[in-house]
């Protein structure tokens, strides 16, 4: 993100010259969900930046207890940036927690892990600087109904993008007939594509609140859409997903439509992931290039796959962290779950982008989706990579076929392994393989991560009737 302001006396100085009224201190909980707390600019000053700013830590999910729920939030006044979206002038501010009792950063604090996993890498002397790219995909839908009661359990998101829409008949419009049809989204133009104009908003928008974008684009699925990021460092990268998100969803929500990152709303059409390209960096050397490698690959850059191949099957209870991220990555929709790497090919898990030169060496993982917390799922990311480095693993690989047309049996033999089916089983595989994580995560916050995720996401979706099991079930 391109910073606004340099220190906390650039901050004030901003603020005067911006008129603001209003600081939001913002911070990410556990899941990944962005919570604010609202000051008048004259209550703060230059003292509340290293005091700090109260809050109740028992009112998040598997935060604190009640009998010891004072929690601090420490404002990171570099990450400051004018809020596009409100009436009166306001001032967002990221900030990470810290923990009162133990007098230290907050050990379930997302933010602060990923600084931590940071400074580890530094202190590993394997790289000092690591860079993230995160690509973003999401639906833009024009309603959304959801019923979850005791009898009922049904869902319907509508778009005028839907061919389900064919014959039917709009109150304020014309049916144009016009639509990119299932997996057909992949760049048309207009009319076809129908979301030119809020992408290109939602660009202007990302730009004016310090983002660097090159490109958006309607994607595969109907009423589906990208706009691409610029890369940054590890911590600011995951600033910049929750930016992202927060633009993306205000201004489809400011147009009167509604904007999600659910990896798998549309059943028989693809779902959005959230690719992650990265690299690491040792005094202004890019260390995963090497002009002789396989695609221009270093085998520091093949041993750092290995790790992460290696360990994704516990890395998807980070990357792939809700019950719905299981929907999208079975085969035939862009979304591998096959553990090998290759050359420009989608169907694996870990693809090397064409025509990478010293500079732009760079692996991509395509397994990943937006329900991450993204400061969660780069820290775990770059620490199963390193693992992959210091203990040279090499991956299988490389596979440049079409791994989609494999058979089960295939797959067995050629000794692949594949990401869990559900969220259980990668919450199981976190449990039974966790030690690459420990340096950054402690045994509370991954057995408390866990347990969350049990109760909110593998318990209550396992426990619920679905159509199709009354479509399949119901006669029997």
């Amino acid at each position: 993100m391109g910073k606004f302001v340099n220190n906390i006396n650039d901050f004030f100085e901003f603020c005067t010259q911006n008129e603001v009224l209003f600081v939001d201190f913002r911070f990410t909980d556990m899941i990944g969900t962005w919570h604010h707390i609202t000051y008048n600019i004259h209550s703060i000053d230059k003292e509340t930046f290293n005091t700090g700013i109260p809050f109740d830590g028992s009112s998040l999910q598997g935060w604190q207890p009640i009998e010891k729920s004072d929690m601090i939030l420490k404002p990171d006044a570099q990450s400051a940036f004018l809020d596009p979206f409100t009436a009166d002038p306001t001032i967002i501010v990221f900030c990470d927690v810290y923990d009162i009792y133990k007098g230290q950063m907050y050990e379930k604090c997302p933010r602060s892990i990923a600084k931590k996993t940071m400074q580890y890498l530094k202190d590993s002397g394997i790289a000092d600087t690591a860079y993230f790219g995160a690509e973003n995909e999401f639906f833009i839908f024009d309603s959304v109904k959801i019923v979850d009661t005791a009898h009922c359990s049904k869902y319907e998101v509508d778009t005028e993008e839907g061919e389900w829409n064919d014959d039917k008949e709009f109150m304020d419009s014309y049916n144009t007939g016009h639509r990119p049809r299932k997996k057909g989204g992949y760049f048309p133009v207009q009319p076809v594509d129908s979301l030119v104009d809020i992408r290109a908003e939602m660009v202007q928008t990302l730009e004016k609140v310090g983002l660097k974008t090159f490109v958006h684009h309607h994607e595969v699925a109907q009423a589906q859409a990208e706009i691409g990021v610029k890369y940054d460092t590890l911590v600011e990268a995951a600033d910049n997903v929750q930016i992202y998100k927060y633009v993306v969803k205000m201004v489809a929500h400011l147009n009167g439509k509604t904007a999600t990152f659910m990896p798998k709303p549309l059943y028989g059409d693809n779902g959005s992931g959230m690719h992650v390209h990265m690299s690491l960096w040792k005094n202004g050397v890019n260390l995963f290039y090497d002009k002789q490698g396989y695609a221009n690959l270093s085998q520091t850059a093949i041993h750092y796959i290995g790790g992460i191949l290696k360990n994704a099957r516990s890395l998807a209870a980070f990357t792939n962290p809700s019950s719905n991220s299981y929907k999208r990555i079975v085969p035939g929709f862009e979304a591998p779950c096959i553990l090998t790497y290759s050359c420009q090919n989608r169907s694996a898990s870990c693809r090397i982008p064409y025509g990478i030169e010293k500079n732009s060496a760079r692996i991509e993982i395509r397994f990943p989706d937006n329900t991450a917390n993204p400061y969660l799922a780069f820290a775990s990311l770059l620490m199963a990579g390193l693992d992959g480095i210091q203990n040279k693993t090499i991956p299988v690989g490389p596979m440049d076929e079409n791994l989609f047309d494999l058979t089960l049996d295939e797959i067995r033999k050629k000794g692949i392994e594949q990401l869990p089916h559900t969220l259980r089983g990668s919450l199981e595989a976190l449990i039974r393989n966790n030690t690459y994580l420990k340096p950054i995560m402690s045994d509370l916050f991954i057995d408390d991560y866990q347990h969350l995720k049990f109760e909110t996401q593998v318990w209550p979706v396992e426990a619920r009737p679905t159509a199709y099991e009354f479509k399949t079930c119901y006669s029997c």
